[in-house]
């Protein structure tokens, strides 16, 4: 354990660096929860220890914006503690130690205010973002500490609350989207993409993505949103809600790629879509892993999933000849290095659909509890002047997408 201390770096890379918060106060505020349930559980703290840089690879972070995600909600009423606490201190578990008082948020968008002996990815005084690993105290607190490995820096053109509406949804996108299924900037050209569920974090973020990387889109999503998919790039789009939905889809080309963001019985019709025996893969990001090892205990649960898994894989692969996958979450510095010069690009924008201060967590969590969400809900944990920030990367970014057009229309043209 190598404390809490500043990195060795020279005065002049020490830019705006930040002293040493547990030489000020040795507890921070935070929304924690000390029992798994409903909102009722959220509890306000000024009392929480802050964290320190326990290893010589991590980074301390002063939190300016976090963002919610459906998973905080799942794992406020106690989805995947079994797995996740063995993956947090397994020694813990096995004396039955509590993991509580939990701090949720898995977003984040802040400063690096230390870090340990050996971090050169950035120092204090940085910009960063990053996905917090669901297994390590969360956003929703005035610090947190992270790996550099699971750290990025900032993109330049957006400020704090834009930008921590974007690396939990990246993260997981990526992981489905590469890892899963196969797609990346070098091989997604013209290849046909279905997203279903696209009006959330994962689907608006996924149809920027693949439209970057020259992707043919499809989506589904309710009539409502259709204005919002479209704008971000989407070619074709269904609404899951008409009597006819399948009926359309099923009239159309087949697809390379399906990315699932439903699950249950969707499952039971989207394979169909695929193109047979291409190598054409379905990913859902809707396993039953973590149910099942909630409900019938660690061994069991994993052996059950991964039955499943291999039954429902063999199958589709013996009938058909596509691909069944899960995809999951995986935090990831390095590929938010590149979504960062995507964002800068005008090639990604963040989806903000509410904004709340510090105070109104609860709110917060009402609000992506309620469903139907049209991007991500962020929280504003420090109350700076973000909006002179807002106004000038909305700025650059409608310089970059006038000039991306331009040069659209100009190879068009050509």
């Amino acid at each position: 354990n190598v404390g809490l201390r500043s990195c060795v770096y020279p005065a002049s890379l020490r830019r705006n660096a930040c002293s040493s918060p547990s030489a000020l106060r040795s507890c921070m505020s935070a929304w924690v929860i000390d029992q798994y349930g409903t909102d009722g559980v959220l509890k306000y703290t000024e009392e929480m220890p802050v964290p320190s840089v326990g290893s010589t690879s991590e980074v301390l972070i002063r939190v300016h914006a976090a963002s919610l995600n459906p998973l905080d909600i799942s794992m406020k009423g106690g989805y995947g503690a079994k797995l996740l606490n063995l993956r947090r201190d397994p020694m813990s578990v096995m004396a039955g130690a509590s993991e509580f008082p939990l701090v949720l948020g898995r977003d984040v968008s802040g400063e690096v205010v230390d870090c340990g002996s050996d971090v050169t990815h950035v120092v204090p005084g940085d910009e960063v973002w990053a996905a917090v690993p669901p297994w390590k105290q969360g956003s929703l607190a005035e610090f947190v500490t992270l790996t550099e490995y699971e750290v990025s820096h900032k993109p330049k053109l957006l400020s704090h609350t834009e930008a921590a509406s974007i690396p939990y949804v990246a993260n997981t996108a990526l992981s489905a989207l590469v890892n899963a299924g196969g797609l990346c900037r070098d091989s997604a050209s013209n290849k046909r993409v279905l997203i279903t569920g696209a009006s959330g974090g994962v689907g608006t973020f996924s149809i920027q993505l693949l439209k970057a990387w020259g992707a043919h889109v499809t989506v589904t999503c309710s009539q409502n949103a259709e204005g919002l998919v479209r704008g971000l790039g989407a070619d074709e789009v269904v609404d899951y809600t008409a009597g006819d939905s399948l009926e359309l889809l099923e009239m159309m080309e087949k697809f390379d790629v399906i990315l699932d963001n439903v699950g249950g019985e969707t499952e039971e019709w989207a394979t169909g879509l695929l193109k047979p025996w291409s190598g054409a893969k379905y990913v859902t990001l809707v396993s039953p892993l973590l149910l099942q090892t909630d409900s019938m205990g660690l061994l069991d649960g994993m052996l059950q999933a991964g039955l499943s898994l291999h039954n429902k894989a063999m199958q589709n692969i013996i009938s058909c000849g596509v691909f069944y996958r899960w995809g999951f979450y995986a935090p990831d510095g390095p590929a938010l290095d590149e979504v960062s010069k995507l964002v800068d690009a005008g090639k990604i924008l963040p989806v903000v659909e509410a904004q709340f201060p510090f105070t109104q967590v609860p709110q917060a969590f009402q609000k992506v509890e309620n469903g139907h969400a049209r991007g991500k809900t962020v929280v504003r944990v420090v109350e700076d002047d973000d909006k002179r920030a807002e106004g000038l990367g909305r700025t650059r970014r409608s310089e970059a997408a006038d000039s991306e057009q331009e040069e659209r229309e100009m190879a068009t043209q050509n």
